[in-house]
């Protein structure tokens, strides 16, 4: 069994690294247009970079397109997200265009193009030790999660279909992930929870990790 996740682990690197090369290359000029659309109606930068687990828990840079604006009350806090969030980034957010820019992190090794999607490192030690397991293998553009449901779902049930799919991943998996998740990119499914400009933080469901 073990052997056998190793292969499939190798598979899934070799299919990403190819996949987001293409993907860079074929989607160069969607990538450029919204980073011009970004730079005039957002700001710079035009890349929105937060350090993010990957594998094993280990920190690394996420990439995405900037979807909020950097506007600050009078005491140089910043507003709150339903605040800043425009109508570009919103379209943006709406179509996962945001995410284009982790072509590169799938490319760079950080992630693959289907594993659990990155989270903030401030999670880690709320996870409970079946929850980490999510971090046993690289994250992912597109997830198990992404197909069923996405953002709507609970965090308990998030973080235990990313451990269904750590246990069950294979490369046939992969692919039906990848394409499910064209059609719901396209409906626009789960993308946000009602009335939030971003999701709610984990704020750990159990016994955490000793």
């Amino acid at each position: 069994m073990a052997a056998d996740k190793l292969l499939t682990d190798r598979i899934a690197r070799a299919v990403s690294f190819a996949g987001a090369a293409v993907g860079l290359v074929a989607l160069s000029p969607i990538i450029a247009a919204t980073a011009a659309v970004v730079r005039q109606k957002i700001g710079t930068p035009v890349l929105f970079r937060q350090v993010r687990a990957g594998r094993s828990g280990a920190p690394f840079v996420v990439f995405k397109f900037k979807t909020m604006t950097d506007e600050r009350d009078a005491h140089g806090e910043l507003l709150p997200d339903e605040r800043r969030l425009t109508a570009v980034g919103r379209f943006l957010r709406s179509t996962s265009l945001d995410e284009l820019p982790q072509l590169w992190n799938v490319l760079r090794g950080d992630m693959n193009l289907v594993g659990p999607r990155p989270l903030l490192m401030d999670y880690l030690p709320l996870y409970t030790a079946e929850q980490a397991r999510r971090h046993e293998v690289r994250p992912g553009m597109t997830s198990w999660v992404a197909i069923h449901g996405r953002n709507l779902n609970s965090w308990a049930k998030q973080l235990e279909m990313d451990v269904w799919y750590v246990d069950n991943r294979s490369v046939s998996l992969d692919l039906r992930i990848i394409l499910q998740t064209i059609p719901k990119v396209i409906q626009r499914d789960g993308i946000t929870q009602a009335s939030r400009a971003t999701r709610d933080r984990f704020q750990g469901t159990g016994a955490k990790v000793a």
